[in-house]
């Protein structure tokens, strides 16, 4: 008989005031009791409407239902059937718009907790494990995926597992892609990611880092290499800018380079190679996840004042609510409505302010989000000494221009002819944000999933 208690057992985690002057990890895990707790309040439904909203497509009532039972090395082997990463999507997933977006429990009250249960097995399974996976019998082909982020990594994990000899190609001197470069310590800790991408290891996969395709290497030169099939997975780290006058003033930053001096080069420790400005007030442009990181993360290297600037409202935010309540909890100062035209400098070429206008939402637009127009007689100026844009990234165009063939559209990103990921060149398939544009981790995860399936189909027809 399920637990039919509306509410989902609280996360613990750090008091506000706390953590936003540290980078240790907010949410700090459901206990064993607690864990036990929450999947009992699962209903275990013959359909599995959450099943079918997951995009790896986890069985999530059989794992559930093994922590309910108290078996958690059980419930492991029903998530790492379906993920690789197990312990960074009880993280970082936007359950509240998947899994547990269509969980049944919803409708009167809460949801199960799946990330957070998720979660709590993986780390568990981590901390009481100690036994290497078995590897299956190698079956003579070679793979090459490009790029070692949650897409590549999860095919090559998917292509190892049937026993293909995988490598994967790596530009950063580390492994994991946005997990390690763009995503903080507080909301993913990196020992973490080491630790799923040691277990792929384990697995047999290879992963060469320090290797640019497209410099280094082209696809062409994997396929004379001996490759028989590529993915790419090279996600979209090519960031955006508005246009505006005053961009390429000292003290603006894309998001994407502050959160990777912060993330991969320790830039908030005193005695960092490669320190960071320390801002006093700061004002990110954008609305995602990407901008909440950002100012999330410039809060914590001390500015007193830090904006989130965005021209739609709260409603229209594109963030998870979660970080958007975190953000919140933290101090951060929401100007919404509102966006910027100049980047204004002093007479040493810093950032001294931003000139803005405010907006008001007219007619939907072809997203179906009302389109923001200006308000007229609107025009302030907000000091601060650093900007943080954040309005989006594209692809490298590297790989596109260095494989004759490979079709990409007008944005960049390589065109699929399919939701396998087959791209324009035979034996060439794609996935993540290199194919979407900037999206979420699970999504780029259930794309290199369907590719290595694909994969295997392609080389067992070849």
């Amino acid at each position: 008989m399920a637990d039919m208690n509306p509410k989902k057992t609280p996360m613990p985690s750090q008091a506000p005031d706390i953590r936003n002057r540290n980078f240790d990890e907010v949410a700090l895990g459901y206990t064993y009791e607690m864990a036990v707790g929450e999947a009992k309040r699962c209903l275990g439904c013959k359909h599995k409407p959450c099943v079918s909203a997951c995009p790896v497509g986890i069985d999530i009532p059989a794992f559930i239902e093994r922590i309910a039972n108290e078996d958690l090395h059980g419930a492991y082997e029903v998530l790492s059937h379906s993920t690789s990463l197990p312990a960074v999507c009880g993280r970082v997933c936007p359950q509240e718009n998947q899994c547990e977006g269509k969980c049944v429990r919803g409708i009167k009250g809460e949801s199960v907790g799946i990330g957070r249960l998720e979660r709590f097995v993986a780390d568990w399974h981590r901390e009481h494990a100690n036994e290497d996976p078995v590897l299956p019998a190698p079956n003579g082909h070679k793979v090459a995926v490009i790029g070692a982020g949650p897409s590549g990594l999860t095919c090559a994990g998917d292509l190892a597992k049937q026993g293909y000899s995988v490598t994967v190609f790596e530009a950063l001197h580390v492994a994991g892609g946005v997990l390690s470069y763009g995503i903080p310590e507080f909301r993913l800790p990196k020992s973490i990611v080491a630790e799923e991408i040691e277990g792929l290891k384990k697995l047999g996969v290879s992963i060469e880092c320090n290797t640019v395709i497209g410099k280094t290497l082209t696809v062409d030169d994997l396929f004379d290499m001996g490759y028989e099939a590529l993915f790419i997975g090279s996600g979209a780290g090519l960031p955006r800018f508005m246009g505006i006058p005053g961009e390429s003033l000292k003290g603006v930053y894309s998001a994407n380079e502050y959160l990777t001096r912060i993330n991969l080069m320790k830039a908030y420790k005193p005695n960092s190679s490669t320190p960071i400005k320390r801002s006093k007030k700061v004002a990110v442009v954008g609305g995602g996840n990407v901008a909440m990181d950002a100012a999330r993360c410039a809060k914590r290297l001390g500015a007193d004042e830090v904006y989130i600037v965005y021209r739609r409202g709260m409603e229209e935010l594109p963030a998870r609510r979660e970080e958007v309540e975190h953000a919140q909890e933290e101090g951060i100062i929401f100007k919404l409505l509102c966006n910027p035209i100049e980047v204004l400098g002093d007479a040493n070429g810093d950032v001294c302010g931003m000139r803005c206008v405010e907006m008001e939402l007219g007619e939907p637009d072809a997203s179906g989000r009302r389109r923001p127009v200006v308000k007229d007689g609107s025009e302030f100026v907000l000091e601060i000494d650093t900007m943080i844009m954040s309005i989006g990234t594209s692809p490298n165009p590297l790989i596109r221009n260095t494989t004759p063939g490979l079709e990409t559209n007008r944005h960049g990103c390589i065109v699929v002819q399919n939701e396998d990921g087959l791209t324009s060149r035979e034996g060439v398939y794609a996935g993540g944000d290199a194919v979407t544009g900037a999206a979420t981790v699970i999504l780029a995860m259930g794309a290199g999933k369907k590719a290595a399936a694909a994969i295997d189909e392609y080389l067992k027809s070849k």
